[in-house]
């Protein structure tokens, strides 16, 4: 059975959390495979604007939440075999399901396999992407170390992530969007999530 959402994300670090926390938060039905293969349980992060000090796993844990509070049907362990265009969208196959998506977001690291068999251009080892991290291939989008070189920094790659979604909810909505709240509008925005201080 092909299940239809919106925006499927490929891997579960920095940026693909950060796409998911923004698509999901703004009423687009994603989901996110992780295979819990990210660098970020090695890291432990002093450089990350706005934390103190945190290890990496403890700060994927937070950003989980995040995204599972705010919709984003994640699915741990689940591995994605393939991405394949179709029609004006996407085929997302895994190890149990295939999904019908509008958008994709490959947020797997250094791995580019699934670019480079969707067909993405490249520019040396890197996929090929502008500034909003699409790829040449429209509605596919890759981030993080699959595009830098070098530059494997979480906070890069969750910015990466954030300039996907973004991206993809100005095509949804027509016009540029900016996700930004205010403290005036937390309650109807946040709800029940707000921390209690």
């Amino acid at each position: 059975m092909l299940l239809m959402v919106n925006v499927a994300i490929v891997g579960g670090g920095p940026a693909g959390l950060s796409a998911g926390l923004f698509t999901g938060k703004n009423g687009l039905d994603t989901v996110l495979f992780d295979t819990d293969g990210t660098w970020m349980h090695k890291a432990h992060l002093f450089n990350y604007p706005g934390i103190g000090s945190v290890g990496g796993s403890e700060f994927l844990a937070t950003a989980r939440q995040q995204a599972d509070d705010f919709g984003v049907d994640r699915y741990q362990g689940e591995e994605v075999t393939a991405v394949e265009a179709a029609g004006d969208g996407f085929v997302v196959t895994t190890e149990a399901d295939e999904y019908e998506a509008d958008y994709v977001v490959l947020a797997t690291g250094a791995s580019r396999d699934l670019a480079e068999s969707l067909g993405c251009e490249f520019d040396g080892d890197l996929v090929d992407v502008g500034v909003s991290m699409e790829t040449s291939v429209e509605g596919a989008y890759a981030t993080g170390a699959m595009v830098r070189a070098e530059e494997w920094q979480a906070v890069i790659s969750a910015g990466d992530g954030a300039a996907a979604a973004l991206h993809i909810l100005s095509n949804e909505k027509g016009e540029h969007y900016h996700d930004f709240d205010v403290p005036d509008t937390a309650t109807s925005v946040f709800g029940g999530l707000i921390d209690d201080e």
